[in-house]
């Protein structure tokens, strides 16, 4: 039974992202929605001495384009970030395992789409966990009209049996289409993750998958449901 999940693109994501990718055969990045602003497609959270803290990748305030269309009009973001994330990670267990390879896509590289730079780092932590789950894009298929009806067709194209959801779906979701089709509908358990050794005081969950990385490396997916070692 192939299994699918549908999610917009998000910025270093927090490891409830990664989850799902590992839970499914086809992960589809649905990028041909609205860009909405103060959301994840263009930020997350690191730990620091003083909690929580943004990064937000500067991509201006028109919500009028789809979140593939917005560009990412100057590079000076990129170093901010690094400096950022290395001033508060550098003493992390793992640091100098995932810099190997986190550290170039900042320095290295100069990303002017925020869908296909959020693919990139996606990817690249989805390497590294050892997460195989082919990651495809929304406008590879053929898209209709309607928020439950284009879900539906996109599993139908895919040749999905069943379509794994996240749970604030349930909002707008109209499960009977996905009933009519023969396409099993489950929803996503985000609940109950265990803690892990993590720096700057009081546990936070909601941070990038960056900070479990850096802190448990390898035996981060001791910490994650769909991962297998």
């Amino acid at each position: 039974m192939k299994k699918i999940a549908i999610l917009q693109s998000n910025y270093i994501p927090w490891k409830g992202y990664f989850d799902l990718i590992a839970a499914v055969d086809e992960f589809i990045i649905y990028d041909d929605v609205q860009f909405t602003k103060n959301d994840w497609r263009n930020r997350n959270m690191i730990k620091t001495p003083r909690g929580a803290e943004w990064l937000s990748i500067p991509v201006g305030r028109d919500i009028k384009r789809r979140i593939r269309d917005v560009a990412v009009p100057q590079a000076k973001w990129q170093t901010e970030h690094w400096r950022s994330i290395e001033a508060n990670y550098c003493k992390s267990q793992h640091f100098d395992e995932i810099r190997v390879w986190l550290e170039p896509l900042y320095l290295g590289e100069h990303h002017s789409n925020l869908s296909s730079l959020n693919r990139k780092f996606i990817e690249s932590v989805c390497r590294y966990l050892g997460i195989k789950t082919v990651i495809s894009n929304s406008w590879d298929y053929n898209l209709t009209e309607g928020k439950t009806e284009r879900l539906v067709s996109l599993c139908a194209q895919s040749s999905a049996q069943e379509y794994i959801s996240g749970p604030s779906a349930k909002n707008y979701i109209e499960e009977k289409m996905f009933t009519e089709r023969g396409i099993k509908l489950t929803w996503f358990d985000y609940c109950n993750y265990p803690t892990y050794p993590q720096l700057w005081g009081e546990f936070i969950h909601n941070v990038t998958i960056l900070d479990l990385l850096f802190n448990c490396g390898s035996k981060s997916i001791r910490y994650m449901r769909y991962v297998n070692p």
